[in-house]
């Protein structure tokens, strides 16, 4: 069963040494299905509303004392996006300007493969969630750091998949 309640307050709040946020992201993406259930080899991604406006971006928040950094990940797309499954190796680091505060805080980016969607998740009232192609996602997301992890995402699962066809291909050739 998941948790139902959002985390809130800055308690256990993590700080980098310039005094900046730590904060963790998550890339929540699945292959698309046809009407009949067929999977086909074209990538959706989940982006979800910010709390305060209308800008679309991916799932994120502070990362907590109490947690790692894949389980505040996998926190905060529970959290805001209502989903579950594999947090996979990170994409990157980053260091950006709080439009708020004006000085660094440092994001980390996963790549989360969905297993479930919840129908009822912590953030449900706040946040709108949407599936989109990820040419989509690069257009509407207002971060230029979650921007840059998602290109890296693309180019990882690019990659993995030309090799996957590389060793069938060989398997095939020998006989397997």
């Amino acid at each position: 069963m998941a948790c139902l309640v959002s985390r809130s307050g800055r308690e256990l709040q993590r700080y980098n040494n310039m005094g900046g946020r730590q904060v963790v992201g998550c890339i929540p993406y699945r292959y698309k299905q046809d009407v009949d259930g067929n999977i086909s080899d074209e990538l959706e991604v989940l982006v979800v509303s910010s709390q305060k406006g209308q800008g679309l971006m991916f799932p994120k928040g502070g990362w907590e004392l109490d947690e790692s950094v894949e389980e505040a990940a996998c926190r905060e797309s529970l959290e805001e996006a209502g989903v579950l499954g594999i947090i996979e190796h990170e994409l990157g680091q980053w260091y950006f300007i709080s439009k708020r505060h004006g000085i660094y805080y440092e994001g980390h980016m996963f790549p989360m493969f969905v297993k479930e969607q919840l129908d009822t998740w912590p953030e449900k009232n706040l946040r709108r969630r949407i599936w989109m192609t990820v040419g989509e996602a690069r257009e509407v997301c207002q971060h230029w750091w979650m921007k840059e992890a998602l290109d890296i995402l693309v180019k990882r699962i690019r990659v993995s998949s030309e090799q996957g066809k590389k060793d069938m291909v060989l398997d095939d050739s020998l006989g397997f």
